[in-house]
């Protein structure tokens, strides 16, 4: 081999380092740009986000304001002893499905709330570690339509013993029921032989003395599902004849003459 010749510079390699170099380079490039693409979507994800929460705050922000107007108090800022986690805001309940988009506090007409206070100040007297526990209190109607028309396997006379017809509203659209149990300090309930929304026949409180004589309802349950209804006569609630963890104010000719019903939440766009 003649060593002069290794630095001589041989044109067809220098074509074939370039057709190398080329994809490299549009790699580059093309690296570069998607960079660029991504960050940008990554900024328009985080602005559409961020717009989201804005819209959700404000409705939030808007839907307190309104019921604050209409009368309704926030029940756990009147008695913050008493703990809450509306079913509705999530699918733990009979729908499977998150029916609130807004609503996320146990609000009630304000001379009803403050029937609740005296009933959770009356449960603290007896014992220190218990809490009323809220699953539901105002409830829009158009959510309580939802709720009915789910419901249409069953005929009306047996529909209204779990949910009322929207045509006569609820008193939960008024702000004038609750659905209610009692937790211990770590937040877990006590057991009431049948959970929130069931409903089975156990459910009912007209049909204890029947499933305490099977034993499917045992003495500590029924004797939980006493207390419950103890804590409540505090406030003058009633409980309802088929659902153990629901409780009436007053009647519904009495709520439509002194409130005003919650129609609906203000949707987020």
């Amino acid at each position: 081999m003649d060593k002069g010749n290794s630095n001589v510079s041989c044109p067809k390699f220098k074509r074939l380092k370039n057709i190398l170099r080329f994809p490299v380079v549009l790699s580059l490039v093309l690296i570069s740009c998607d960079g660029g693409s991504s960050k940008e979507r990554s900024e328009i994800s985080s602005t559409q986000k961020k717009d989201t929460l804005d819209r959700q705050k404000d409705s939030v922000i808007g839907l307190r304001d309104t019921l604050l107007k209409m009368g309704y108090c926030d029940v756990s800022v009147l008695d913050s002893s008493i703990w809450y986690d509306l079913k509705y805001t999530g699918s733990d309940n009979f729908m499977k499905m998150k029916l609130y988009n807004v609503l996320d506090r146990p609000f009630l007409q304000c001379d009803i709330a403050r029937r609740l206070v005296r009933c959770s100040e009356y449960l603290r007297s007896l014992d220190t570690s218990l809490h009323l526990f809220i699953y539901d209190a105002v409830r829009p109607l158009d959510v309580q339509c939802k709720m009915w028309y789910a419901m249409d396997s069953l005929p009306p006379k047996e529909r209204v013993k779990f949910v009322s017809n929207p045509a006569h509203k609820s008193l939960h659209n008024y702000g004038a029921a609750i659905d209610i149990t009692i937790c211990k300090s770590d937040r877990s309930v006590l057991d009431m032989g049948a959970g929130f929304d069931d409903i089975r026949k156990i459910a009912y409180p007209s049909l204890e003395k029947h499933f305490l004589e099977t034993k499917e309802l045992t003495q500590e349950q029924w004797r939980n599902r006493l207390l419950l209804r103890q804590v409540m006569r505090a406030g003058n609630f009633s409980v309802l004849p088929s659902e153990w963890w629901h409780f009436n104010a007053c009647s519904r000719w009495e709520a439509k003459s002194k409130y005003l019903p919650l129609e609906k939440e203000q949707p987020i766009q």
